[in-house]
């Protein structure tokens, strides 16, 4: 992906934790496959505060407060977007909020920001507790943020087999921004007792609404003037990556055999479709559920 160099960036909207000694990662969940199965649990989620631990070692920096200093002087244009991977999550932040804003005052309704977390191998979470990296990327309903450790891009590819690129962690930031969304919209609130498993169940069906938000914004991205034209090859990084993190594939991948019953955020197949009607509509009416 490209960034149109001269587009300004806006740094304040992403909070740089990493490096603040968060501590040594903490046995999070249980379940004979570890971290695989923390990661089948809640990637991409949108609320681990019941498998995150609500104490956190003495060595994990306490409240919300950050600096995003570091970002404020290496982050300003689209030029460093193209060059710095840190700077080119703030675009995709800058960008994601940019057309959700638009988006809402379009309904004449106020879209309200969510800053995103940068973290390295743990954080503290104003709404949901400690957490481990092994969570991967997560949305906060109670603070109303997201949190990221950059690594997990490279586990996208070498633990996953995404084929990776600039527009697969794109799609990884928006499908976060899509359970903001939702959270705004009131889904979640009416999701959040849900605990039921499978193929149509109400967990895969909110997983499933916020890939085909991220869709909307991909095919609009252009148009908030950060990015370039979307490429044909950029679209299919994304699709891959959505495909890489379908319940199927992972379950094949760490357990051997595939168990339907117990997925919670859809197939390689539903999840792609979901994304893919996103892309091609760019009307969030394609991603409406009853009680949206």
């Amino acid at each position: 992906m490209a960034f149109n160099e001269g587009s300004n960036l806006d740094p304040s909207q992403v909070e740089d934790r990493r490096g603040r000694g968060a501590g040594p990662a903490v046995a999070i969940g249980g379940g004979g496959l570890g971290l695989v199965v923390v990661v089948v649990a809640l990637l991409l989620g949108i609320d681990p505060s019941s498998v995150i631990n609500s104490a956190p070692p003495s060595s994990v920096p306490q409240g919300s407060s950050g600096s995003s200093s570091s970002l404020e002087e290496q982050c300003r244009t689209g030029a460093d977007a193209n060059a710095r991977a840190d700077c080119r999550v703030v675009g995709f932040v800058n960008s994601i909020q940019s057309y959700w804003t638009d988006e809402f005052a379009s309904r004449g309704e106020r879209y309200t920001p969510a800053r995103l977390v940068l973290f390295t191998g743990a954080t503290q979470a104003a709404g949901c507790g400690y957490a481990s990296s092994a969570v991967g990327p997560f949305y906060c309903p109670e603070d109303q943020q997201v949190y990221l450790d950059l690594d997990f891009f490279q586990e996208l590819s070498t633990r996953f087999g995404a084929q990776g690129g600039s527009f697969a962690e794109a799609y990884v930031v928006a499908h976060e921004y899509g359970h903001h969304i939702q959270d705004l919209s009131g889904v979640l609130d009416s999701s959040a007792g849900a605990r039921d498993t499978g193929p149509t169940s109400g967990a895969v069906q909110t997983e499933l609404q916020a890939d085909c938000l991220a869709g909307v914004w991909i095919n609009h991205a252009t148009d908030t003037g950060y990015l370039k034209p979307v490429t044909d090859e950029e679209i299919a990084q994304s699709l891959d990556a959505a495909a890489a993190v379908g319940d199927d594939r992972i379950q094949q991948e760490s357990q051997g055999y595939v168990s339907p019953e117990s997925w919670t955020h859809g197939s390689s197949e539903q999840r792609q479709m979901a994304l893919k009607d996103g892309v091609q509509s760019g009307d969030l009416a394609t991603c409406s559920t009853p009680g949206w």
